[in-house]
């Protein structure tokens, strides 16, 4: 997805790979220098601590008031206002869909622009709401009759490259565990895989590259600070009711169309939440951590949540424990993805 050096980050790190014979090992990069601000006190902006979108309402400027770089949240959630020509998205998993996320936009002349997700909605919907069957079989037959989808505004035109983080890791897996169960469910959002019959028409291209020492650019609250260029996938410490979150960062297309992706990091929180790779009959309040991550890996390429009546959908905008519906990818999911690829 890297055109130059200056661009983005993925050419530095290719460069800085060493042989395969020394094992891939991947060292953090210097964190981006932020765009210098002019301050204006005729913004009115608290001098310190997060703003909200009424301290910073959309037609500001974030240069003009220095707000690149200070941190917004709303209704929980929170992202890091992002340079000129970017725009930063935060999405949460949650264990009730109680937290929303949202976009901020600096266009390149400053300008300030959001995007909040409505609680319930989904941006296109096709047939008949559902809940969420008991049999894995009702599960199926739901998702493939329901085409609710919804899109973030952004998505990867080249190939996503993802690390590893070093730190501990979901279920108490091994690395390769869990780097296989990651690249497992990042495989079902680019080959669109499904039990309703629909065939792959998506050209969405993803390649893990190593284990990193940086880290997923997201705090203890499950917001997104400034991105440093590297995305990564780890676990850590979120408040208890996300069980994952997903930050991404994107700037306008030439041509138009989605946003082009830049950057996506994804945290698990393993403080508050168990995962398993293998749910059975003695599944104890564990998420299922290939279906938290296909979840996660549909906000990387550009998917948001769907919300209450579209249980069956891997974007639904909470998880259930002890399931494994989300592995594959309802009708809603598919469609969602052939309107952005």
């Amino acid at each position: 997805m890297a055109v130059s050096v200056a661009a983005t980050s993925s050419a530095l790190v290719l460069a800085w790979l060493p042989p395969e014979d020394a094992g891939p090992v991947h060292r953090a990069p210097r964190p981006m220098s932020p765009v210098r601000a002019i301050p204006a006190d005729a913004c009115g902006l608290p001098p310190s601590g997060p703003l909200t979108p009424s301290d910073l309402p959309d037609g500001a400027s974030a240069v003009d008031c220095a707000a690149v770089g200070r941190l917004v949240v709303h209704e929980g959630a929170g992202l890091t206002v992002p340079a000129p020509g970017e725009r930063a998205t935060v999405d949460a998993l949650t264990v009730n869909g109680s937290r929303h996320g949202f976009t901020v936009a600096v266009a390149a002349d400053g300008t300030v622009s959001y995007a909040f997700e409505e609680p319930g909605d989904a941006a296109h919907s096709h047939g008949s709401a559902h809940a969420a069957p008991a049999s894995p079989a009702g599960a199926a037959r739901a998702a493939c009759a329901d085409g609710a989808y919804a899109t973030a505004g952004h998505k990867e035109y080249g190939t996503y490259e993802w690390f590893l983080g070093d730190g501990p890791l979901p279920g108490n897996l091994s690395a390769d565990e869990v780097r296989r169960a990651f690249e497992d469910a990042i495989g079902t959002i680019t080959a669109s895989r499904n039990d309703c019959g629909l065939g792959d028409t998506v050209g969405a291209r993803a390649r893990y590259l190593s284990r990193t020492n940086s880290e997923a650019d997201i705090d203890r609250e499950a917001r997104c600070m400034a991105r440093d260029g590297v995305s990564v996938w780890d676990a850590g410490d979120l408040v208890p009711g996300v069980v994952a979150t997903t930050c991404s960062w994107s700037r306008a297309a030439e041509g138009g169309g989605p946003d082009e992706l830049r950057e996506a990091d994804v945290r698990f929180n393993i403080r508050d939440h168990a995962f398993t790779d293998r749910p059975g009959e003695r599944c104890d309040k564990e998420y299922d951590l290939r279906s938290v991550a296909t979840h996660e890996a549909g906000h990387v390429f550009g998917l948001a949540h769907v919300g209450t009546g579209h249980e069956t959908q891997t974007m639904y905008t909470n998880s259930f424990t002890c399931s494994t519906t989300a592995r594959t990818l309802g009708k809603g999911d598919v469609l969602g993805l052939r309107d952005l690829y």
